[in-house]
């Protein structure tokens, strides 16, 4: 039985207001694209906090607010770098992938962008970039069942096997109903939550312990070295942490919600609110973990659960420092943050087995009502192998993570800067570019040379392969060149 204290009521109101909005996402989903894509109607203020909230996932209030309660905030590097290359995706890929991706026969996925951009008959690039979507989004869409599962097994005292389950119910049903509106509309809510607790907690812990000095005098006096920049950090350990900035321009879930928007023009006023709610939420995650390790300096009895997983953090401090009702809020804010990311995931993957495989090899002829069905139904089965992978209770969402964002960053992201920005970039090219950049991050992440992040050396390599066998190959045809030059001027001229 649940315990239907209010902290566990206020978590089921928050399931029933998502399933709400699926169900009425349901009714404005008509075809594929809809269900796919939202019929690129995103506005602004929706396509910003839709981005943010696909973005960070249980990572933002688990991994994070952990590492920071470890090691101190030397762990903000990676903070910084997620800031800057949050910035660089919206300013070089934003507006030119938008327009790009309706020039390319208005593709909805990234592979079927591919496909069309480079005119590959050989459906090639479809094939590859499907294979490294499934194989990293299970992986990603795991760490997303690890983290639900943790806030169920805390909030309901549930064992971790059923706990999974549970939370993986909480998001499949809404995306299942809705589909891609379903998904940005519950994000724009979820963002919100997951900002305004961010903020809040760390004030909280602040009062609690007597002001801000009082707190930083017992963080020093716990170690003085969690204030410093560089504690336990090496240089090598500083870039591969900067370095989760270039994941941006590779992650599907990321660009998809750049794709969908309604025009470019809504860009730049959604650019400078996604980076406000980043600034926010990375900021109040850090204070998270760096405060909590003075609150529990000072009241070690309550300790027990973030000393056995030092990712349970935000959910201890959400249980002991707050009325019931408004830690049951916060508590829905770290749903948020693992509903939104592992809905998006989930989307995508059905996307790319439904449109680029299914529709692209199996049945050229499937009308709208069977892809959406299919869609439906594959959404079921990633689910069910991800929380295969996640049934593990020592898994940890931060590693999971980590090799999920590398993978895509370094397979995806030199393709589609190059593919954006130089005309020369051929079907070849970006073929050789995504096998170099998945492959080198499954061999690296093996090696583990160095301690170097495996998205370095994979993001190096993918790049220098797409303009190295581009350049060794025929140059793209005249009409794939004039694309380009249209895309090119549409940006000028609408910007």
């Amino acid at each position: 039985m649940f315990d239907l204290s209010p902290t566990a009521t206020t978590f089921i109101a928050y399931l029933i207001l998502m399933t709400g909005v699926g169900f009425a996402a349901w009714y404005y989903t008509k075809n594929v694209n809809d269900y796919m894509l939202g019929g690129r109607s995103l506005g602004g203020v929706v396509t910003a906090l839709s981005v943010g909230a696909s973005d960070m996932s249980g990572w933002l209030l688990m991994g994070l607010p952990g590492a920071v309660y470890l090691s101190g905030i030397s762990e903000s590097w990676i903070a910084i770098g997620l800031t800057v290359g949050t910035y660089l995706n919206w300013k070089f890929v934003a507006a030119r992938l938008r327009i790009y991706t309706e020039v390319a026969n208005n593709a909805i996925t990234l592979p079927d962008f591919f496909t069309n951009r480079f005119n590959d008959t050989s459906k090639m690039l479809r094939v590859c970039a499907s294979i490294v979507i499934l194989i990293f989004f299970t992986i990603y869409c795991a760490s997303g069942m690890v983290a639900g599962a943790r806030l169920f097994e805390n909030t309901f005292e549930l064992d971790y096997t059923t706990a999974i389950w549970f939370g993986a119910a909480a998001t499949i049903l809404y995306v299942y109903l809705g589909g891609f509106l379903a998904v940005s509309w519950t994000d724009a809510i979820q963002a919100s939550m997951m900002c305004v607790a961010l903020v809040v907690a760390p004030l909280f812990i602040i009062f609690d312990l007597g002001g801000l000095g009082a707190t930083l005098a017992t963080v020093e006096a716990i170690d003085p070295n969690k204030l410093n920049m560089m504690t336990n950090q090496t240089f090598i350990g500083v870039i591969s942490l900067l370095a989760w900035g270039l994941g941006y321009f590779g992650q599907p879930h990321i660009l998809v919600r750049f794709m969908a928007t309604k025009s470019i023009k809504v860009i730049p006023n959604a650019c400078r609110i996604s980076i406000a709610w980043m600034i926010f939420c990375l900021g109040g995650a850090v204070a998270v973990g760096f405060f909590g390790s003075a609150y529990f300096a000072q009241h070690s009895d309550q300790a027990g659960l973030v000393v056995q997983n030092h990712e349970r953090i935000f959910i201890v401090l959400s249980q002991i420092l707050f009325n019931p009702w408004i830690g049951g809020i916060l508590m829905s804010a770290i749903l948020a943050a693992v509903m939104s990311t592992l809905s998006c995931q989930l989307l995508v993957c059905s996307s790319t087995l439904t449109v680029d495989l299914y529709k692209a090899f199996m049945r050229k002829n499937a009308n709208t009502k069977e892809l959406l069905w299919v869609g439906r139904l594959m959404i079921v089965a990633i689910s069910l192998i991800a929380i295969w992978i996640a049934m593990d209770p020592n898994s940890l969402v931060l590693s999971l993570v980590s090799y999920a964002w590398g993978g895509f960053g370094a397979a995806f992201g030199p393709v589609i800067l190059l593919s954006l920005w130089w005309k020369r970039t051929n079907r070849q090219g970006a073929l050789a570019g995504m096998i170099v950049g998945a492959a080198t991050v499954l061999i690296w992440h093996e090696g583990g040379w160095w301690g170097l992040y495996e998205i370095i050396p994979g993001f190096i390599f993918a790049t220098i392969a797409i303009i190295v066998v581009s350049l060794m190959t025929k140059a793209p045809c005249e009409e794939q060149q004039k694309a380009f030059d249209k895309v090119v001027n549409t940006v000028k001229a609408e910007s």
